[in-house]
């Protein structure tokens, strides 16, 4: 069970799990819950070196502004996880290190935001075939989608002329794996 935490209050809650023994910083993750709700889910998992406990703090923030404060004054560790998760997510930690981690900063979006289209794998055809020389309809097989790619008629093959897909909508298209039909 997951101790719930204000996000006001998420770095003062941390820091006091510390002073009450948990002064081993074990990871910090992001989930994005779109699809549920309008949030990001931050998670931290704290350790008590001496009874080997472990404590979750959660907290859950705004996707539209993903701000919270920074857990690296209470624990050096967790920089590293703050960064990575800035990079992929976009949460943006207050008074932390913003320097990108893994992408450049030219990338411009944040690849495990669900609504993320990531178009290298709608350009690429998805592996499945048993024999390499089989492509397209001449293999006789249905096309599999590769994950996290959207429904076609969601996102890439729309009318110019139509306004942007709904980010929610292309979030719940991209299931990514199961076959799909061209209407």
């Amino acid at each position: 069970m997951n101790d719930q935490v204000e996000p006001t209050a998420w770095a003062a809650t941390v820091a006091d799990a510390k002073a009450a023994g948990f002064t081993w910083f074990d990871w910090l993750d992001c989930v994005d819950e779109i699809g549920r709700a309008d949030e990001f889910r931050l998670v931290v998992q704290l350790l008590d070196r001496a009874t080997g406990e472990t404590r979750r703090l959660e907290t859950r923030i705004d996707r539209n502004a993903p701000e919270v404060g920074t857990l690296s004054g209470v624990y050096a560790g967790a920089g590293w996880a703050e960064r990575e998760i800035h990079d992929l997510f976009g949460v943006e930690f207050l008074g932390g290190d913003g320097t990108p981690l893994l992408l450049p900063r030219r990338y411009g979006g944040h690849p495990l935001r669900k609504d993320e289209v990531l178009g290298a794998r709608a350009a690429v055809d998805w592996p499945g075939s048993k024999d390499p020389a089989e492509t397209g309809a001449a293999a006789g097989r249905r096309r599999m989608v590769p994950p996290g790619v959207p429904d076609p008629n969601v996102w890439g093959d729309r009318n110019p002329d139509d306004p942007p897909a709904d980010p929610a909508e292309v979030a719940a298209s991209a299931q990514g794996g199961r076959v799909r039909r061209r209407r």
